[in-house]
C-alpha cells in the first residue's frame, strides 16, 4: 500500500504540469547600526560606538533645562522620522554626591557600577545620565518612539 501511494502523489505531482520557479521572497537586508559620536568634557572623550539603525545626526544641544545648576553640556541629536534621540555629555561634576543632586525628582541608580540618574519629562521623554568619571557625565534621552534604544546606547559608551 505504501509503495501505491508514492507512486500515486508522483503521479499527481507530474501532472500538474511544467513546474514553475519557485517564488523568490525577498528579505530586507540587515541594516548597520551607525557609528555614533565622540564628545568630550576636556581632553577625555567618550564615544558612542553605534547609534541605532536607521537614525541620522540632525543638530547639537548645548543646555539641559533638566539640571539643578548650570553645567557646561555638549551634545548631538539624532532622529529616524519624528522620533529623537540626544546624547552629549555633561562636564564638571566631580563626585557622586554632586551628581545624584544634579536633577529633581530623578531616580537614582546605577550604570556599570557608577551613579546613575532616570527621569522623564513632558511627552513622555525619558531621561538617563551617569557619571562615566570624575567630571563627565553622560547623557542619553528619547522620545517615546525610540526609547527602548537608551540602554544600548549605554552600553555601547567607551571612554
Amino acid at each position: 500500500m505504501r509503495r501505491l501511494a508514492s507512486v500515486f502523489l508522483t503521479l499527481s505531482l507530474a501532472a500538474c504540469g511544467p513546474s514553475a520557479p519557485a517564488p523568490q521572497i525577498a528579505r530586507p537586508s540587515p541594516v548597520a547600526a551607525v557609528t555614533g559620536p565622540a564628545l568630550s568634557c576636556g581632553a577625555a572623550f567618550v564615544e558612542i560606538a553605534a547609534m541605532p539603525p536607521g537614525t541620522t545626526r540632525s543638530g547639537t544641544f548645548r543646555q539641559l533645562r533638566s539640571l539643578t545648576r548650570k553645567l557646561k553640556v555638549r551634545g548631538e541629536i539624532w532622529s529616524r522620522g519624528a522620533e529623537r534621540l540626544h546624547v552629549g555629555v555633561v562636564c564638571g561634576v566631580r563626585t557622586a554626591e554632586e551628581f545624584a543632586t544634579l536633577v529633581t525628582r530623578a531616580t537614582l541608580g546605577m550604570h556599570h557600577g557608577k551613579p546613575a540618574l532616570s527621569w522623564e519629562t513632558g511627552g513622555g521623554v525619558h531621561h538617563f545620565m551617569w557619571l562615566e568619571r570624575p567630571g563627565t557625565a553622560v547623557y542619553v534621552s528619547a522620545t517615546p518612539g525610540l526609547s527602548t534604544e537608551i540602554d544600548r546606547i549605554a552600553d555601547a559608551v567607551t571612554g
